[in-house]
């Protein structure tokens, strides 16, 4: 089946945990996702006293080393009591948490962050450490959003935008086939008020919305030519919000996988307005895969 035999190639989990509920829906997501993976499960705490280790007293570092370690043993009981057959690592490291995850995460893995860390802003939709880790990423990030516990809603999302984006359906994909759900490839154009009007009294929008399905045409070809065994569901809307029209959409998927922006001068390399929204506001967890990097473009 061409790279899509036995379990798709995706790289190991790896989780930051932080104490926070946020944190702890990731861990269990990670490790769920893990054991469909079949690969180990990462779990990574940074105490992130580097810097400020001038200002530390001894005791001051070894109370703050010990609370890691006690915190990352309670998450490994509990991901065991739930999936006792996975086999956890755990990492605790004196670093800032987006680079520690990174270097664990390595070349080929993914990393999973909750959506909200221990800051104390309630009006930050997306915690500090998750903005910073999908803003640079090299590996897919996975923030989790929406319910604890959330319904199997039974399909994997990806939202396309151009030919680039076959790295991303591919990936989304990977992860259909290992739920064993369909996967949905759902491409939002942008249509503002004015604009769509005048393209309707010019040319009824024709031209465009050829080319809009040109661009869905080719890549859910080119992913049912791939994985011929998995249901592919092919969707196009035009709306005034592309965020707010994957939002929507997230209610009736278990992940949203979307490809990372390259968007000078934004929030980072990886994350635009688009990616941000859907990191800040989604109803179950999304999967960032940025367009250049390990795993996009490739096919095993």
């Amino acid at each position: 089946m061409g790279g899509t035999t036995g379990r798709p190639g995706l790289g190991r989990v790896v989780v930051g945990i932080d104490g926070s509920p946020s944190a702890r829906d990731a861990a269990m997501w990670a490790a769920a996702e893990a054991v469909l993976r079949g690969s180990p499960l990462c779990l990574v705490h940074a105490a992130d006293i580097d810097a400020p280790v001038p200002f530390l007293t001894r005791a001051e570092t070894v109370r703050s080393r010990q609370a890691g370690r006690e915190l990352l043993d309670r998450t490994a009981e509990a991901v065991a009591a739930r999936h006792p057959g996975l086999v956890v690592v755990t990492e605790l490291t004196d670093g800032a948490a987006p680079g520690s995850l990174r270097r664990a995460a390595a070349l080929t893995g993914t990393i999973v962050v909750g959506h909200r860390g221990l800051g104390g802003f309630s009006a930050l939709l997306l915690g500090s450490v998750g903005l910073e880790v999908a803003a640079a990423a090299t590996t897919p990030v996975v923030v989790v959003r929406g319910a604890a516990e959330p319904a199997e809603a039974g399909v994997v999302l990806a939202a396309v935008r151009d030919e680039a984006d076959v790295g991303c359906a591919r990936a989304a994909a990977r992860e259909a086939m290992l739920r064993k759900v369909p996967l949905r490839l759902l491409h939002v154009w942008g249509v503002g008020l004015s604009a769509g009007t005048r393209a309707v009294l010019r040319n009824g929008g024709e031209e465009a919305a050829r080319e809009h399905v040109h661009v869905l045409t080719e890549i859910s070809d080119r992913v049912r030519e791939e994985f011929p065994d998995l249901t592919v569901h092919a969707d196009g809307q035009k709306s005034h919000s592309v965020a707010g029209a994957l939002v929507d959409a997230s209610h009736h998927a278990d992940l949203l996988v979307s490809g990372g922006r390259r968007s000078p001068g934004y929030l980072g390399p990886t994350l635009g307005r688009t990616t941000l929204g859907l990191l800040q506001h989604a109803h179950c967890p999304v999967e960032l895969i940025p367009r250049e990097g390990p795993g996009h473009g490739s096919t095993s």
